[in-house]
């Protein structure tokens, strides 16, 4: 008989409850597919309305692709012994996990920016790059460095080392989440106040600023948001591990290993309820986006329009 289980020595986290790895893996795979499907969507969507014309949706279009590919390590699943095969699934979570967070970060500046000074920060999209995969690089790369890389309770990520684990993520993840938390309050806050005192004003101003809380604030808004919220439960559960290293709570465990790979799943919750894209998401509006995806387009002319005055002239 096959025993699909994992045993004691695969569970280190839960070495007398073997199947509580099983059951912790099985989970995290389940929500990260779910995860990956919702990141196919919000892509394909920006794709095929060609809503990456603006710069909110491209900004949205990175962060996709990011937590895309971050879903992938979560379905690697299971622990892999110490070798190059654990390592790689370990810089892989490490990597993508640092280009969510910095992508939510982009997200997070650009909205302040967009906020307090009524600008945007389209013409830094390059350096949004540049930090986004290159500072992941390196914060993935240096655990290398020590060999520190390895089995980590049901899965493969720094070895049991707090120094290297609050160095490489969860220092840096935690004063980004505060600086996140203060600056979504605040932003909140003076959006609430900017709102009010448009109401019943015109005047030029006013309504570039409102036309910017339409195309580039409301559409990023509820993202930084979701990766609060499934940040949670992870970073619960890895203070409670460091307070009682020798007894971790299978509950939290399983909490994270719901919220962690989530983070896809409700970008495409939060990405489907925006109205704009909600009314596009019509079959007659999806078969026309895809004819004129895949169709050859036809060439349009355009010329003035002519009116018949009084005297019979034609006037252009």
């Amino acid at each position: 008989m096959v025993n699909n289980t994992i045993d004691s020595s695969s569970c280190p986290i839960f070495p007398d409850n073997p199947d509580h790895c099983t059951v912790i893996i099985n989970v995290r795979r389940v929500f990260a597919s779910i995860s990956l499907i919702g990141c196919v969507f919000i892509i394909l969507v920006i794709w095929l309305f060609r809503k990456y014309i603006a710069f909110s949706q491209r900004m949205i279009l990175y962060l996709s692709l990011a937590a895309f590919l971050n879903s992938i390590s979560y379905l690697m699943g299971e622990l892999h012994p110490a070798g190059p095969l654990c390592s790689f699934q370990a810089f892989w979570m490490s990597y993508f996990d640092w280009s969510v967070l910095l992508w939510v970060s982009c997200i997070t500046l650009n909205l302040t920016i967009n906020v307090l000074w009524s600008k945007t920060t389209e013409k830094y999209e390059w350096l949004y790059h540049v930090v986004s995969w290159g500072v992941s690089l390196v914060m993935s790369v240096l655990p290398f460095i020590g060999n520190k890389y390895g089995p980590a309770g049901a899965w493969c990520w720094v070895v049991d080392d707090w120094r290297w684990r609050v160095g490489v993520w969860y220092g840096p993840l935690f004063g980004m989440l505060l600086i996140m938390v203060v600056v979504y309050i605040y932003i909140s806050c003076v959006l609430s106040r900017k709102v009010s005192t448009w109401e019943g004003t015109y005047d030029p101003d006013t309504e570039r600023n409102k036309q910017m809380l339409k195309e580039d604030i409301k559409p990023l808004r509820a993202y930084p948001f979701v990766y609060l919220a499934t940040s949670l439960f992870p970073l619960i559960n890895r203070i409670q591990n460091a307070v009682d290293v020798s007894n971790p709570v299978f509950a939290l465990v399983l909490l994270a290993s719901i919220s962690s790979p989530s983070q896809g799943a409700i970008n495409a919750v939060v990405f489907g309820m925006d109205r704009e894209t909600f009314r596009r998401l019509t079959p007659s509006n999806i078969k026309v986006a895809l004819s004129n995806k895949f169709s050859r387009r036809a060439v349009i002319h355009e010329f003035p329009e002519q009116r018949d005055n009084m005297g019979g002239d034609t006037e252009y």
